[in-house]
């Protein structure tokens, strides 16, 4: 069973330890990087770990602007960048087992070294698609 662990820039109920990442010292900011690294390091000898990847800061929005036309990059939608920081992708054999490692992935050191008790959500890959009945 896959799932994806999005880490939110916001949105989520405020962490105990909440301190935005531009008040970190750079150690701080490499504590918590080392972090990631070592828990998907870990994640991978047990044969769990699928990937993990940070999102920059700018993106953008792109859409079909019809036939000849260019497409569109602006709109009135969620800014997703503001939203999510990044991302795992882990395989797992139940989903008492992708809470487990979520509920530890939460609790990546921040500001001072303290586990941040960051919330995560915690999404199901679908395993086939959707049907129709009429």
């Amino acid at each position: 069973m896959k799932y994806l662990l999005l880490k939110h820039y916001r949105g989520a109920p405020v962490p105990e330890n909440f301190v935005t990442m531009d008040q970190w010292t750079p150690q701080e900011i490499t504590d918590h990087v080392q972090f990631m690294r070592d828990f998907a390091a870990k994640l991978e000898t047990t044969g769990e770990f699928v990937d993990a990847q940070g999102l920059a800061p700018e993106g953008t929005w792109v859409q079909y602007g019809g036939e000849g036309k260019p497409p569109v990059t602006d709109g009135p939608f969620a800014e997703t960048k503001d939203l999510i920081a990044g991302w795992m992708v882990i395989d797992v054999d139940s989903y008492e087992r992708a809470l487990e490692v979520a509920g530890e992935l939460s609790a990546a050191p921040g500001a001072g070294g303290r586990p941040i008790h960051e919330w995560l959500e915690l999404r199901p890959f679908m395993s086939a698609p959707p049907t129709v009945a009429d």
